[in-house]
């Protein structure tokens, strides 16, 4: 029998995203361009573990969640939490349903689901995402910059760049951070070791950023 107790276990909290030139990431509710290398690169991300008991908890808005196409749910390795402060039952293929980001990370870093959280991903929209800067758990975020201008209604918030610093790929090194970088990155951070996989595959058009968070108060 288990006895569970509301000790909280931090977990990585990291964002990823794709943008256009000006910061725009939606409009009327869909991403407004069409790169399948992209999508699949993100999948990847989102549901890569280091082993077969863990999972990553997917943290999603409630539109963006009933936007994500459907026949590619379930998700291989991913738990799936939605924001909501209206819903009255948890949503077809999810797992969870929260009222606020804390609650859902808290639900990510508490027994018994935390002995099996590798990675908490907020997914998005905006609302999560400028909550989840100013987390003291965010310790990653993945930005896809796709180097062409769309029509976009809704744009990733601003975030400051001397907490989230970009990683120099040309250098290697920044800021003491140690990289190598082929198909896995190796991160040194004073929060640990950070290991995510990225793609030798270039995407056409495209620019990927990472941006490590440092310390915050």
């Amino acid at each position: 029998m288990h006895v569970y107790t509301d000790e909280v276990q931090s977990k990585p909290v990291r964002l990823i995203v794709a943008t256009c030139k000006n910061m725009g990431i939606g409009k009327n509710g869909q991403l407004p361009w069409n790169l399948p290398k992209e999508f699949a690169f993100f999948l990847n991300m989102i549901s890569s573990v280091s082993s077969p008991d863990h999972k990553n908890l997917l943290i999603w808005g409630r539109k963006c969640w009933e936007t994500f196409p459907e026949n590619l749910l379930p998700l291989a390795n991913c738990v799936n939490a939605v924001l909501s402060r209206n819903l009255s039952s948890v949503p077809r293929h999810a797992q969870y349903l929260c009222r606020n980001l804390p609650n859902a990370i808290r639900l990510g870093s508490t027994l018994p689901l935390s002995e099996d959280i590798e990675i908490i991903w907020i997914i998005g929209g905006v609302k999560p995402y400028k909550e989840a800067l100013m987390h003291p758990w965010c310790d990653l975020l993945y930005i896809t910059k796709i180097m062409a201008s769309f029509d976009c209604d809704t744009f990733f918030p601003s975030f400051d760049h001397e907490v989230f610093r970009k990683v120099d790929k040309k250098k290697g090194t920044t800021s003491g951070l140690h990289l190598n970088f082929n198909k896995m990155v190796i991160m040194v951070t004073t929060r640990g070791t950070v290991k995510i996989k990225i793609e030798d595959e270039e995407i056409k058009c495209t620019q990927s950023f990472i941006f490590l968070g440092t310390e915050k108060d």
